[in-house]
């Protein structure tokens, strides 16, 4: 009787959990996007990649030709927003990650890739209002590795450097985001970027992107950030590594082409092309 009991605990406590988590996601539409979900989860696993890269670059490549649509995180209350039919260069990178990170544990389930998808878009995993959200790139690289979801190697790869900056984007930029209307949310800003104060990261200057040593040392499912030179602001756009013919290319959510695209410059070029980028940083997937 006790046994049965405690089962019946644990059932409850189960289902309790679901119900909560259920109760903070947002669908774009939910039939397409667990349908989606599930089914490049089940690819995947059938696929049977040897590394978590070759997983990665796999799962992004599902994704080509989507519309870009920006700002689709946004809404009156913050919820767990899952969209697989819009994306932009952020929303790409996670979506990718955590179907990757969900096929390497190996969770066959949307609700698998739910939790993965909270764990890594938010502070130490738990969504808890707007401030929870990893809204700056260097902020999502340092809570992300803690926990061990993911490693930059930046620093690993040839011709890597350092730059110092103080990142303050969002509550100089106050008016730009609508949730920040709120004192708390704002002031909830404000003390994350208390810790961005003459930040120092590393990156590899645009201008080594084309170095043989360096370009080589990129590897296909490479998560890539953008550096920038915006007062501000440590990253302005996301992708991934695809290598065509041996060179590296970008794999993104382009604004220009508003669609998912392996861009058709080589990565070097696409950098060098624009004058407010500087350089990237480079993660990779753990598992």
């Amino acid at each position: 009787m006790k046994r049965i009991f405690l089962i019946t605990i644990l059932i409850f406590s189960t289902l309790s959990a679901f119900s909560f988590s259920f109760d903070k996601i947002r669908f774009f539409d939910e039939k397409t996007d667990t349908t989606t979900i599930n089914g490049i989860l089940s690819k995947t696993h059938e696929a049977n990649f040897a590394t978590p890269n070759e997983r990665v670059g796999f799962i992004a490549r599902q994704f080509l030709g989507l519309p870009y649509v920006a700002h689709t995180l946004e809404g009156d209350n913050e919820m767990l927003t899952i969209n697989t039919s819009q994306l932009d260069c952020t929303t790409f990178v996670e979506t990718v990650i955590a179907l990757a990170y969900t096929v390497g544990e190996g969770g066959t389930s949307w609700r698998d890739y739910a939790k993965n998808l909270e764990r890594i878009r938010y502070r130490d995993g738990n969504l808890d209002g707007y401030a929870s959200r990893l809204h700056y790139i260097s902020d999502w690289i340092i809570n992300n590795s803690s926990r061990n979801n993911f490693s930059e190697v930046t620093k690993q790869i040839p011709n890597a450097s350092n730059i110092t900056k103080t990142i303050n984007f969002m509550s100089t930029h106050r008016d730009s985001y609508k949730s920040l209307a709120d004192n708390d949310e704002y002031a909830k800003i404000l003390d994350v970027e208390k810790r961005f104060v003459s930040h120092q990261y590393p990156y590899i200057k645009k201008i080594n992107i084309r170095n043989k040593s360096t370009s080589n040392a990129l590897k296909d499912g490479d998560i890539i950030a953008l550096t920038t030179k915006m007062n501000g602001l440590d990253v302005s756009h996301m992708g991934l590594i695809a290598i065509v013919d041996g060179v590296p290319h970008l794999m993104h959510a382009s604004m220009k082409a508003m669609k998912v695209i392996i861009d058709p410059l080589p990565l070097y070029k696409y950098l060098n092309n624009s004058k407010s980028l500087t350089g990237i940083r480079v993660i990779r997937l753990n598992q």
